[in-house]
């Protein structure tokens, strides 16, 4: 039976509150002097192995250049996942019955579960499903880390808020797929705690204009791949 993955996302922080977000690509040279290069920005991603979920492929290359960005400014990337027990035991109520009737959907140690192959820092690097399942953090990379998430938030039930205070992350950037489930849930909880957030626009799949509009309503930067690139890397550069 096919093996398959549901939808993920990517967080990035920011830990310095004198840090100015992109307000859109044109305010770019007015951003990046204030933005502080001191290691400060964190990256949270719902990448797993994407299901046939329309625009996520065409998603994967943004993301792909958001998260080199992060990488090569030795900055925190925090990919958040989902992993379902076959036996259907540890599955959100909606998707429960299928999985006990044998769909296989994030299977612990399957292909369907894994990272996308091209966003992974390594190409042998594979989930620890055991140490993810116990509530524990992997460490997949220089300042790489996952976390396991029982349901659609990044938030619930899980250690990443205590993850980003202790490192005094204040600001998130947000990418993945796909926007109405995973990122949508993960980004009012991230305001709800008071985090900045930045919504990477082309770097997550099934955003609607609605959907923008709803996350500005909620104080969410918009932002492009293109101009966040720009802007970690130049602000690196001015260190």
């Amino acid at each position: 039976m096919e093996e398959l993955a549901p939808a993920g996302e990517v967080l990035v922080g920011c830990q310095d509150h004198r840090a100015v977000l992109v307000q859109a690509v044109d305010q770019l040279e007015q951003v990046v002097p204030s933005l502080p290069g001191h290691r400060q920005i964190a990256q949270l991603i719902d990448d797993q192995y994407p299901a046939r979920i329309p625009g996520t492929l065409e998603a994967v290359q943004a993301m792909r250049r958001v998260i080199q960005s992060f990488r090569d400014s030795d900055l925190p990337v925090i990919h958040v996942i989902r992993l379902y027990l076959p036996d259907g035991s540890n599955v959100d109520l909606c998707r429960r019955a299928a999985v006990e009737r044998g769909a296989r959907i994030a299977i612990p140690e399957s292909d369907g579960a894994e990272l996308v192959a091209s966003l992974k820092p390594n190409s042998d690097t594979r989930l620890n499903a055991q140490l993810l399942l116990s509530g524990g953090v992997q460490e997949i990379g220089r300042n790489e880390f996952v976390f396991f998430k029982p349901r659609w938030g990044a938030f619930y039930q899980t250690g990443l808020e205590n993850f980003l205070r202790g490192r005094g992350i204040n600001t998130l950037v947000f990418l993945g797929c796909s926007y109405p489930n995973c990122p949508r849930t993960s980004i009012y909880e991230a305001s709800e705690r008071d985090f900045r957030i930045i919504l990477v626009t082309d770097a997550i799949s099934q955003l609607y204009p609605k959907g923008e509009e709803e996350m500005e309503n909620i104080g969410v930067t918009l932002c492009s791949s293109e101009g966040l690139d720009q802007l970690v890397r130049g602000s690196i550069c001015k260190e």
